[in-house]
């Protein structure tokens, strides 16, 4: 699996910041809060591995539901430490 982030970040009128994904070989994109996208990237350093690869094991251990909620949980469980 791997996931490459576009850099590219864009504004949407909800205050949320885009990113395209590729996961799988298929295009995606998530939408998410930039504290959210700004955790996730301590998470990914603090893990030594890249944005795209954190992402990527998020999709793989998520048992349904949006990406993006999962990438939301993901966040909120680092940032509570657990």
């Amino acid at each position: 699996m791997i996931a490459i982030p576009n850099r590219r970040r864009i504004p949407t009128i909800s205050g949320l910041h885009k990113r395209s994904v590729l996961l799988s070989g298929h295009a995606t994109s998530i939408a998410l809060e930039p504290a959210f996208w700004a955790v996730l990237e301590e998470m990914a350093r603090a893990r030594e591995i890249s944005l795209a690869a954190l992402i990527g094991r998020i999709d793989d251990a998520r048992t349904g539901g949006p990406l993006a909620s999962a990438c939301r949980l993901a966040a909120l469980a680092h940032a509570a430490g657990t």
